[in-house]
């Protein structure tokens, strides 16, 4: 009996390829070319399945290319590029890989917080240019971590990882959330209160963002919310892009209505807003809260399971819309 036949659409680990060949017939874009949506619907043509990343768009024009699809499985927590509707409708499982990139993104939303309040990468611009020539008392004067008052929007799973973590730098924690966590949640969080996002921004020393994109709230963080921060307050972007309104963004730093932001997400990513790289309080990185080696692996075996169970027969550990698997 002939293998069943999946698309691997980016460059991933070998040995995970190798894991997937003992199952399936493989066709694998190691060249890590990325794939337009067109291209993506020619290639599904003849697929049981894909292996997808968050760059490639799974619209339901790629979905309908092939209608004898059965899975689309992303190594990623977020699925926003996928259709997960009209996936639904085609009777085609999706999943993700949650949970095992939570304690490494919430490891890189300290590294930016930290960056981003102690003006690290700019004055590393600044000493690289030549132009550290003495100590002088106020030279790049940030904003103490220690003691200062912590907002997080999104208290998920990263979010707690996120909470607990400040329980080390005797910070207050204020969340917003869509609905209010346990009490016990909240207590493990370094006792964090539930808060309105009005209040949060107002109160809260440092920002982060930490909530799945969906477009409800998109652009929620705009001009608006933004007015509301502290002059002194810094802004953190571990989510998705979309979320903040980027020219707003853009705007309210270049007239320092705010201290700075740290960003390792952005709108229409790779190709963000130029006018971010004219900035010197925003602390700039390429969608890496989740890369270390152990993690980004973790979640390309994780992707791999949910292919494998949902071609063989079982049921993928982490699926999206689990009404689509027979009822029994």
């Amino acid at each position: 009996m002939s293998k069943p036949k999946i698309l691997v659409t980016r460059a991933v680990f070998p040995d995970v390829i190798e894991r997937l060949e003992q199952h399936f017939e493989v066709e694998s874009n190691q060249d890590d070319r990325i794939l337009s949506p067109a291209e993506l619907a020619e290639k599904v043509k003849g697929m049981d399945g894909i292996f997808t990343t968050p760059s490639e768009r799974v619209t339901a024009e790629v979905l309908a290319a092939n209608p004898s699809l059965k899975a689309v499985c992303n190594m990623a927590v977020g699925f926003n590029n996928i259709d997960v509707d009209a996936a639904t409708k085609a009777g085609i499982v999706v999943t993700n890989t949650p949970d095992v990139l939570n304690e490494t993104t919430a490891d890189f939303a300290w590294a930016l917080l930290l960056a981003t309040a102690r003006r690290v990468t700019e004055s590393e611009h600044w000493l690289r240019a030549g132009k550290w020539q003495k100590w002088r008392f106020d030279t790049f004067l940030g904003a103490d971590v220690h003691g200062a008052t912590l907002g997080i929007i999104g208290m998920g799973r990263i979010g707690q990882a996120i909470a607990r973590r400040s329980m080390g730098f005797d910070m207050k924690v204020v969340y917003h959330n869509r609905s209010r966590v346990a009490p016990e949640l909240e207590a493990r969080a370094n006792n964090a209160q539930y808060v309105g996002k009005e209040e949060l921004l107002k109160t809260a020393d440092h920002v982060i963002l930490a909530l799945p994109y969906s477009p409800q709230v998109h652009h929620i963080i705009g001009a608006a919310e933004l007015a509301m921060l502290k002059p002194t307050a810094t802004l953190v972007n571990i989510a998705r892009g979309g979320i903040v309104d980027d020219a707003a963004l853009i705007d309210a730093l270049r007239a320092n209505r705010f201290a700075a932001a740290g960003l390792d997400v952005f709108e229409n990513e790779p190709n963000f807003n130029p006018a971010f790289l004219t900035l010197s309080n925003v602390v700039l990185t390429p969608h890496i809260a989740s890369a270390s080696e152990p993690t980004r692996r973790a979640m390309a075996n994780c992707a791999a399971g949910n292919l494998i169970a949902a071609l063989t027969g079982g049921t993928p550990p982490n699926i999206l819309n689990p009404q689509v698997l027979p009822k029994g």
